[in-house]
């Protein structure tokens, strides 16, 4: 188990539970949602119904990262966000994320009571941001992504390769290694034989060394196997969470926390099956059966 230290004096115990982080877009345009929670109240009452549901973290975003999306003001983006942060904050019923990629608005959003900053460009778009998560004891959630850059042919060669500069730069900045998490970023500028890949070989991440998110959510990946019925974006989705969790991530961004809390009780309780049973092979009180 491995304690992720956050902003504000809060922490986090990965390993033995799946954790749950649900999707907050404050947005108009964001792929899945947009224009639901575009306003404080439906917001709120969104992500209080994603913490009945067993959400451990709302990661609130206030620009569309899906392909094609405008960009939007430092100034917008934070009129959207920061009011639905400090509301949830004064609520205490989750831990709270900004998904941003702006140093300011990471700065403001901890201000207002954000315990963890998710920056989907991996520190590489605004290197300021790791000085803010450094100075402030932020949680950090650092993401892969290939837009913008050529990438390198072998999907888990990509993840080091990208992964080790974000990681330089966090370190250079001083951020602890206790306060890291990595995600790497499906469905961002990978197609889906490239996402297949790296969900096969998932467990080859766990060389970086540090916990793992993943946010597969009604992406491509589980939509072009299933349909685009809603139905199937989220049983799909669970697939991919239950597939992941058996191959070591931790933590999962999603929009249907329910689902997801369901399917991942069954890999948790796999993997602790898998666990114990591990252990008592250690310890020589169990044998494994040969068959002839």
């Amino acid at each position: 188990m491995t304690r992720w230290q956050l902003a504000h004096g809060r922490h986090l115990d990965l390993g033995a539970k799946s954790l749950l982080m649900g999707i907050l877009n404050v947005t108009p345009d964001s792929f899945s949602d947009g224009g639901e929670f575009d306003r404080p109240e439906r917001a709120l009452q969104q992500a209080r119904r994603m913490i009945g549901e067993g959400a451990a973290i709302i990661d609130v975003g206030g620009e569309s990262t899906r392909p094609g999306a405008g960009a939007v003001s430092a100034r917008e983006e934070q009129l959207r966000i920061l009011p639905v942060i400090e509301a949830l904050s004064s609520e205490g019923g989750s831990l709270v994320s900004v998904d941003t990629y702006r140093a300011e608005t990471a700065r403001l959003a901890v201000a207002a009571g954000a315990h963890i900053v998710n920056d989907v460009h991996g520190l590489q778009r605004e290197p300021g941001i790791a000085h803010v998560a450094a100075e402030t004891g932020a949680g950090l959630v650092i993401m892969h992504t290939g837009r913008g850059r050529e990438k390198l042919a072998d999907v888990i060669a990509d993840q080091f390769l990208f992964l080790d500069r974000s990681l330089e730069i966090a370190r250079d900045a001083g951020i602890a290694d206790e306060r890291i998490v990595l995600d790497p970023g499906f469905a961002f500028a990978k197609d889906g034989e490239e996402n297949l890949a790296l969900m096969a070989r998932f467990g080859e991440l766990r060389g970086l060394g540090f916990p793992l998110l993943v946010g597969t959510s009604r992406k491509r990946l589980a939509r072009h196997l299933v349909g685009e019925i809603d139905e199937g974006r989220d049983v799909g989705t669970a697939a991919t969470s239950v597939i992941l969790r058996l191959k070591g991530a931790s933590i999962f961004r999603v929009h249907n926390v329910a689902v997801n809390r369901d399917a991942l009780a069954f890999a948790d309780a796999v993997r602790e099956r898998e666990t114990g049973e591990e252990r008592a092979r250690q310890a020589g009180s169990v044998t494994t059966p040969i068959r002839r």
